[in-house]
């Protein structure tokens, strides 16, 4: 069975400068800083941002199923501003998903503001249809709203463009 779950997020920031932070390890930080409570914390296992690049995903205590996980971006494009990352242990891979694939794109909505769109993409054994449910974007939905609030405060403040 395969699935595809999508939510777009509007910011009021230049596609640019959100790309700035999505890019590269700055997301990691700033989900460190912002939702530390809420999505737990990343850390740099492998890499410097790049295309294989292994992130560590601790989730916060408390939180229900397994206790952390670990992916590995696959592709950044910058062109279309395209960042997409595949979990290879752990989190949703430990209860039985075969594929679980997150990516995240910034598309320019007009010179000031932009659409960050979460997406995943998964494959599950039929028999485990169920577990379906468990796919979301819901964390990733946290992250652009506390990200895209922090770059409407901190880019209004510091750009006048």
């Amino acid at each position: 069975m395969k699935g595809y779950l999508s939510h777009d997020f509007l910011v009021e920031v230049p596609a640019a400068v959100v790309w700035d932070v999505y890019r590269g390890l700055q997301l990691g930080k700033l989900l460190n800083q912002l939702l530390r409570d809420v999505i737990g914390t990343v850390e740099v296992v492998y890499g410097d941002g790049g295309v294989g690049t292994i992130l560590k995903f601790t989730f916060p205590p408390g939180t229900s199923g397994p206790s952390y996980m670990k992916e590995v971006f696959t592709k950044i494009d910058d062109e279309q501003r395209l960042k997409e990352g595949e979990i290879f242990e752990g989190g949703l891979k430990d209860v039985g998903f075969e594929v679980y694939r997150q990516s995240l794109q910034i598309i320019e909505k007009n010179d000031q503001s932009s659409i960050i769109r979460s997406t995943v993409e998964y494959e599950i054994d039929d028999e485990l249809h169920e577990l379906a449910s468990l796919a979301t974007t819901k964390p990733m939905e946290a992250l652009n709203e506390a990200v895209g609030k922090y770059l409407e405060q901190n880019w209004d403040s510091s750009n006048n463009q």
